[in-house]
């Protein structure tokens, strides 16, 4: 539902012209509600002008798109026009650009009274959708080509110096865009625009060329480093994580592939791995780490006693972890404070299941969201961790993808999880019902690449849909789509 004040907005819009020429004239209470029709229906004349003469100090995608009183849409939960994205571009360059006599002919414009511009918590789904969408990789190439020509334009154009103008953006960079992002953030530095990344995430980046991304940003801005695909090893990892080191405002840090080099001797192995715990030890704001795929059998303990203070999200994905692991991350202050937990790849039908189940019991009173994926988990693991796992009461998100459970093992969980009132998703696998000939125990990659009999499993679906029903319990989503948006980012929690 739209309240009558956004319908009017809505209205006003649609003559672009005369809405122009009218904002002089409107109050600037009505500024945020105009940004944001504007910007959902594509009225990129407006936009424009809007970003041009912005009557705040901060302009915030983060505060404008989300839901609001007068229209249920959250703009930041979909992929930002493509169109948009360039009218807000085009403004921010205007304001530059604009004689101070015409400036000033609009008695509300207060050109200089935009400081800030924050383009964060844009969607990164990573999934190709429409074509009349911006990407977070479109996103960052936009902004740095703005950057780089702002200052070409300012070295052209002599004259007194505007007031500078912060752009607080996620940056996404890999080998193709690398070269013109870090020419836009050593633009950046005494530019009207200045960039400040708050999120990075480098894909297959050179290590030389990772360095170099990371001596060029502010240290005071920056909250979360992604490095991904990467394959640093212990060596490389040992070379980039003293400049990751230097943001003492760090959140969040998310590696992958930390693991020996077997082209060295593993006593530089060795040394390798403690100057990166000596390293670890100098973040003080860390609440997130991710170590996927990371060899860590025996040497969790090293790894976390090293931090200064508990984690609230901690993913340990493919890291081929021990009983003793999981019984140190149990006895440990993290385990009191995660939010977020992600075991995926993690063998825990064996002798892990029952560390496991400590490292439940512990951390239930404040886990929200827990990730199983593929941990070999069948019904009688699952229907022995139940009453450990029913204690988190918290729980809004559990996934158990990939795992060997039937439709008997399913509708238990269903039953059990009756008492968690905040739980909304479950992820769950393809049951073993519907599948012909598997061996016993299945391994991952069969349940994952196998095909399964399509009627059997409408049936089970069409049975989970009525159990939930029947309890009152409608609103919860029981899905096997593990490729949706559903998995939640720590820092949404």
């Amino acid at each position: 539902m739209h309240t009558l004040v956004f319908l009017s907005t809505r209205q006003v819009l649609q003559c672009q012209p005369a809405a122009c020429q009218a904002l002089p004239l409107l109050p600037r209470e009505l500024f945020p509600l105009l940004f944001k029709v504007a910007f959902m229906d594509k009225k990129t004349v407006v936009l424009r002008e809007l970003v041009h003469t912005w009557p705040f100090p901060l302009l915030s995608f983060q505060q404008l798109l989300q839901e609001c009183a007068h229209c249920s849409r959250a703009l930041l939960q979909e992929r930002p026009s493509t169109e948009s994205m360039q009218a807000v571009i085009l403004g921010l360059t205007a304001r530059f650009h604009t004689p101070e006599a015409e400036a000033g002919t609009h008695s509300l414009c207060r050109k200089h009274t935009l400081r800030v511009l924050d383009m964060t918590g844009l969607l990164d789904d990573g999934v190709e959708q429409d074509p009349g969408t911006m990407s977070m990789w479109d996103c960052t190439a936009a902004v740095a080509r703005t950057c780089i020509a702002q200052q070409q334009s300012r070295t052209a154009e002599p004259g007194p110096a505007p007031i500078p103008v912060e752009v607080r953006v996620d940056l996404r960079v890999n080998r193709a865009s690398y070269s013109f992002l870090r020419e836009a953030l050593r633009s950046s530095v005494g530019s009207p625009l200045r960039l400040c990344c708050r999120d990075l995430r480098a894909e297959d980046l050179p290590m030389r060329n990772t360095v170099a991304l990371l001596q060029l940003l502010d240290a005071g801005c920056l909250r979360r480093v992604d490095l991904r695909f990467n394959n640093l090893g212990l060596r490389g990892l040992s070379v980039i994580i003293p400049h990751v080191a230097r943001f003492q405002h760090l959140a969040s840090l998310r590696l992958h592939y930390v693991h020996g080099d077997s082209r060295q001797p593993s006593v530089d192995g060795e040394d390798n791995f403690r100057y990166f715990l000596a390293q670890m030890g100098r973040f003080t704001c860390l609440r997130e780490l991710s170590m996927g795929s990371s060899l860590l059998s025996g040497r969790l303990d090293q790894l976390l006693s090293t931090l200064q203070s508990p984690l609230e999200s901690l993913e340990l994905a493919f890291c081929a972890l021990l009983p003793e692991d999981l019984r140190f991350l149990a006895r440990s202050s993290h385990a009191a404070h995660l939010k977020k937990l992600d075991l995926s790849g993690n063998d825990l039908s064996g002798s892990q299941l029952v560390p496991f189940q400590g490292l439940l019991q512990a951390a239930a009173a404040t886990l929200l969201h827990l990730e199983l994926t593929e941990c070999q988990l069948a019904d009688a693991q699952l229907v022995a961790t139940l009453p450990t796992l029913t204690r988190c009461a918290s729980l809004r998100y559990l996934g158990l993808y990939g795992n060997p459970l039937s439709m008997a093992g399913l509708k238990e969980l269903l039953r059990d999880s009756a008492v968690q009132a905040e739980l909304r998703t479950v992820v769950h696998p393809f049951p073993v019902d519907c599948y012909e000939g598997l061996p016993w125990p299945p391994p991952a990659s069969v349940l994952l690449e196998a095909s399964i009999n399509e009627e059997k499993f409408a049936r089970v679906e069409a049975e989970l849909h009525q159990l939930l029903l029947a309890s009152g319990r409608a609103h919860v989503l029981w899905t096997t789509d593990i490729y949706g948006r559903l998995a939640a980012d720590y820092f949404s929690l």
